[in-house]
């Protein structure tokens, strides 16, 4: 069942693919790599090795222009002449090509026969001297015949400088590129114009901070589309408020029939479907960029086309190899009630300069204040080590204090008699009351 999805009968299809191995002949007559082919066609390098080993055929777009390509490659030996080793291949270009200094006439010497008449293989220097007296001839450091027919050569122009393109504008670029297309793929994936644009610009907002590695990336655009398809699928935008209804449905019924039935499958089979009969994308390149298996990504596309021919009754009456081909149509005349334009590059990519700077001061700011509470922390510190004190007990056995006790009427005389009589002596020691 899995089969039926990945490749289409031979028979359907409008233009005929040589077989693998003759692919793989064709390509190396030409002495071209699998990094070539690939980007001649718009793949990677690992798609064209499984399709001229026979592991799987391109389709769609994909297929058309594989085929073009190969049907190039196949009458290029026959214009230069018959087609052999690979080494033959650019014999047969070089054939093609005008020569680069076609030969000039000699123009006549006063005497005798132009230089058009001598051989070939023998220089003007060597021919034998004729009978007859000959002209005072010029002197070796005067140019020769053969000297005065070459043509005079213009001194080389310096090549025009091309000039590079900096990263803005490769940026730009690639925004212009594929942000319309990119913006229509997260609506249907979410149903959400909001969000869908949201998503494009995260993806390339972090496009731009990562701009090197993407630069280098073999797919930019897949590198962008993984990310905008990651941030529109997330489970969490369901807690937020302005995420939680969708937008109006599309005014045709069939559109709306269409959305409905694509927006009720799984989020995994969703993404899956768009980018296999959306975008365009063979299986094993639809099974990496969905982080599963080949064998995963067809069972998933086997369910969502079972559960879409459930909804969509044009679906129900087509073939399974047809399905991919009439979900591609119905995906491109989709028309959306709401307007998709995203926002210029410039203005995404200085938004995301802006919040970098933002998230920059941030940290520097906290860094900061971190700093700070260190150092007051460290100054303010005991430098050594204080005792706790214990905590108190109560005792028992102990009288409590109570002070002195009150006087009594003896004790106020002595207290009196010492007041008035302070001189040393016996008397003050053992007072007497007199």
């Amino acid at each position: 069942m899995t089969r039926s999805v990945e490749t289409t009968s031979s028979e359907d299809s409008e233009l005929s693919l040589p077989a693998p191995k003759e692919r793989r002949r064709l390509r190396e007559a030409a002495e071209l790599t699998h990094d070539e082919v690939a980007a001649a066609v718009g793949v990677t390098a690992a798609t064209v090795r499984s399709w001229e080993s026979g592991r799987t055929d391109p389709r769609g777009r994909k297929r058309e222009l594989y085929t073009q390509f190969l049907a190039r490659l196949s009458a290029r030996p026959q214009d230069g002449g018959p087609a052999g080793a690979p080494g033959e291949a650019k014999t047969a270009r070089a054939a093609e090509e005008p020569a680069a200094d076609p030969p000039v006439p000699d123009r006549p010497t006063p005497d005798g026969p132009t230089s058009d008449t001598q051989a070939p293989d023998r220089p003007a220097l060597d021919r034998p001297a004729p009978d007859r007296p000959a002209p005072d001839l010029p002197t070796s450091d005067a140019p020769t015949s053969d000297a005065r027919t070459e043509p005079e050569r213009l001194p080389a122009e310096p090549p025009a400088r091309v000039p590079v393109p900096g990263p803005a504008e490769a940026f730009d670029g690639l925004y212009a590129l594929a942000a319309r297309d990119l913006t229509r793929q997260a609506y249907l994936l979410t149903g959400r114009r909001a969000l869908a644009l949201e998503a494009v610009e995260k993806a390339f907002v972090q496009a731009w901070d990562r701009w090197p590695e993407v630069a280098t990336d073999p797919d930019p655009v897949g590198w962008v589309r993984a990310i905008a398809y990651e941030y529109a699928l997330s489970p969490w935008h369901r807690f937020r408020r302005a995420h939680r209804h969708l937008d109006k449905p599309p005014a045709e019924p069939a559109d709306r029939i269409l959305l409905d039935a694509l927006l009720s499958l799984s989020p995994a089979n969703r993404r899956t479907v768009l980018l296999y009969d959306g975008v365009g994308l063979d299986l094993p390149d639809t099974a990496a960029e969905t982080e599963a298996t080949t064998p995963t990504a067809g069972h998933r596309l086997v369910h969502a086309h079972a559960d879409l021919a459930d909804r969509i009754p044009e679906l129900a009456d087509v073939p399974l190899e047809k399905q991919s081909a009439l979900l591609r149509d119905l995906f491109t005349a989709l028309r959306p009630p709401v307007d998709l334009e995203p926002r210029p590059a410039a203005v995404v990519r200085g938004g995301g300069e802006r919040r970098t700077r933002l998230w920059t001061r941030a940290t520097l700011s906290l860094t900061a204040m971190i700093a700070v509470s260190t150092s007051y922390t460290l100054m303010t510190a005991p430098t050594r080590y204080e005792p706790p004190l214990a905590p108190g007990e109560s005792v028992s056995g102990v009288p409590p204090l109570a002070g002195p006790q009150q006087l009594t009427e003896r004790g106020k005389q002595l207290h009196d008699k010492l007041r008035a009589d302070p001189q040393a002596g016996p008397a003050r020691i053992a007072p007497r009351i007199e």
